[in-house]
């Protein structure tokens, strides 16, 4: 059975990251939409999906639901918009700029 990872933009403009498992992703984008659970959704509706992946395994996908939910915002509007130079950007840490360099022994 497949499993999905997605994003969703609040009516807030804040993102959600979820994950679902079945053979659609439509019934619980509908959950989300109705608010039928409590959450954080139910109080930014309306709701939009702006990324969705599957995979073949649950673990995968909520491996990498996990992933996305440490991420920036901008790493996540790099994905959405498929930037992979962005994102790959975004990936890397930033530098100590502004910081001396360490002292060097002689």
């Amino acid at each position: 059975m497949p499993a999905f990872v997605y994003i969703l933009r609040c009516a807030d403009g804040s993102y959600y990251v979820g994950s679902a498992r079945g053979e659609s992703l439509d019934k619980r984008l509908g959950e989300h939409h109705a608010g039928t659970f409590p959450g954080y959704t139910s109080s930014r509706r309306p709701v939009a999906l702006v990324y969705a992946a599957q995979f073949e395994w649950i673990t995968d996908a909520i491996a990498f639901e996990r992933r996305l939910k440490g991420w920036s915002r901008a790493k996540k509007e790099a994905l959405i918009a498929s930037d992979w130079d962005a994102l790959q950007r975004l990936a890397k840490r930033p530098r100590n700029e502004g910081t001396a360099d360490p002292p060097t022994s002689s």
